[in-house]
Formats: C-alpha cells, structure tokens, sequence
C-alpha cells in the first residue's frame, strides 16, 4: 500500500505552501537552496516532486494540472522522473542496504552537475534523508552547494532532525505541517476507507502523518496482524521481541519514529530524567544510523527502559 513519492500524481495538501513556492518561481525569487523540514510522512517529498515537475512541464505537451494539483501521466518531464533518466533531476537518497549517504553519492552527483546540461531549463537535485548525511558527504556537497550554477536548484528534505549548522545556514527553511484532521482526510482519500475502522485510535494519535499511517497499514498485512484491537505498546513489542523489524527495513522506521515521536510528546524541561533519557536515545539513533550500528541493542534498551519502564 505504500506509495512512492516520485509516483504520487495528486497532492494532498500542501496547496498554500505550493502555491508560494510556485509564486516565488514566477517572480524568479524561488531560492536556489531550500529545506522542507516536517515530520516524515507528511509529504514534503511528494510535494517537491510536484513543484519540480511544475516548472520543468511548463513548456511541455500534458503540462503540470495547476487546478488540480495533479501531475498529468503522459507529461515528459513525469515519465522521465520515472524511469531515473532526466537529465534535468537528480536524487540523492540512502541506498538499498546502507544506513547513510555515502560520500561516493555526492561525488557522482557533483560530476554530473558539471557535466553540460542538453537543455535550457533548470536542474534540480533532490536530496531526501539529509539527517543521514554523514560528515564526509556533508562536506563534500557543501563544496557544490555553496555556489551553485545559475540554473541549479537545491531542495533538502529534512524530517524534524537536527540538521548540521553549516549546511542549514546557507538554505531557505520551510515548515511543512498538517493538522490532525488533514491527515485524516488525507489518508481516507488513499485507502477509500475510514482508517479508524482499521487501526487502533491510540496509534493513529502517535503516528501522526499520512505516509506513516500507510506504513502501518503495510506493517499489518506483512505480520498478518489485526490492528484494530491492538495498543501501542503491544504493536511495537511484538516487533521487537520477535526481531521482525530484521525481515523488513519499514518496521525499523516505524520504531525509530515512534522513539522519536514519544519523547517529543511526552519530555518537559522539569522532568530531568526524561530529558536525559531523550538526550540519550537520540544519540543512539544517530550514531546507529550513520555508523551502520545493529539495531537490536537500541530497541532492546527502548523496550527495557520505556515501554516496560
């Protein structure tokens, strides 16, 4: 049931933000480096993915739906984007396998820029995860992002991480959000069903975006389990006791969200002990991440000290 960002043809949501990144393009005052920040799921990929095949479909047959927010199937620049072969976008994201952006990513990117474009339009480089960056990668694209060529746009998507100083600085952040009846909206218009018939409240009130909701809905029918009845606390147990999130990568995230989400929602600045607990799970998270870390000791430790604590 998940869906690909780069293969969403309709936006939902998102319009007002659209629509000032687009009247920015008109204006020719869209900047040239740009972070989309909000919590993962809530679409700033697809909503990149929309602007970006909105100024690169301008000049083409089936252009960008502006009425509809919708991006027409036969356009050129969509079935490109497609098949990984526009010459005028490139994404950067974390490969198959690895936990971090590798610095040989963004050589290869880096060589590609430099390589003549066979055209006049704008070149976007789409970097997803930027979290995962690891240091070596950071400075690499610093070099290139710095001062990049006139027709090379730079869009970063940031899922509420803290993102390396240097690198912030020198781009435009945007805050990208939904509200909780957005996000039901949203998601109902996907599965065309009402999604509190099919997952417990209690999860839907923690994963709090469309596209992690989705992933639940995954998670249920790879483990074959009824989530209508089951709390929270049982869900994530019982991916971690039964090390099911080894079978597959998406019940990893599904935790790492949930730790992140939780201490979010539950620390204040009196509760100390939490405050160090948060302190000391997102450093964990970071540096099993980006180190490429097991990640059983983590979720262990989480389960031993949270959700049984």
């Amino acid at each position: 049931m998940y869906i690909e960002s780069r293969s969403q043809q309709i936006l939902l949501g998102h319009h007002e933000t659209f629509n000032v990144l687009k009247k920015l393009y008109l204006n020719k005052k869209l900047p040239n480096k740009i972070i989309l920040s909000g919590e993962k799921g809530i679409g700033k990929c697809t909503l990149a993915y929309h602007l970006i095949n909105y100024i690169l479909s301008t000049n083409e047959d089936y252009s960008y739906d502006l009425k509809n927010y919708k991006i027409n199937n036969a356009n050129k620049s969509f079935k490109l984007v497609l098949n990984k072969s526009n010459p005028n976008f490139n994404l950067i994201d974390v490969e198959e396998g690895k936990k971090n952006i590798d610095i040989k990513q963004i050589r290869h990117l880096i060589s590609n820029l430099n390589k003549s474009s066979f055209n006049s339009s704008l070149r976007f480089v789409l970097i997803d995860n930027i979290n995962l960056l690891n240091m070596n990668s950071v400075n690499a694209l610093l070099k290139v992002i710095e001062e990049p060529n006139d027709n090379i746009h730079f869009i970063l998507i940031n899922s509420n991480t803290r993102v390396v100083p240097t690198l912030k600085s020198r781009c435009i952040n945007f805050k990208i959000s939904l509200s909780k009846n957005e996000v039901i909206e949203i998601i109902n218009k996907i599965i065309d069903k009402d999604i509190y018939h099919l997952i417990n409240e209690e999860l839907i009130n923690y994963y709090t975006t469309p596209g992690q909701l989705l992933k639940i809905l995954k998670a249920a029918e790879i483990l074959e389990i009824d989530i209508k009845h089951l709390s929270l606390k049982n869900f994530l147990s019982l991916i971690i006791k039964n090390k099911l999130y080894k079978k597959d990568k998406m019940l990893s995230e599904l935790i790492y969200s949930f730790i992140e989400i939780y201490f979010r929602k539950n620390t204040n600045i009196k509760d100390i002990e939490l405050l160090n607990l948060y302190d000391l799970f997102l450093k964990k998270i970071i540096n099993t991440k980006i180190y490429n870390l097991d990640e059983e000791s983590l979720f262990m430790e989480f389960e031993d000290r949270i959700l049984n604590g």
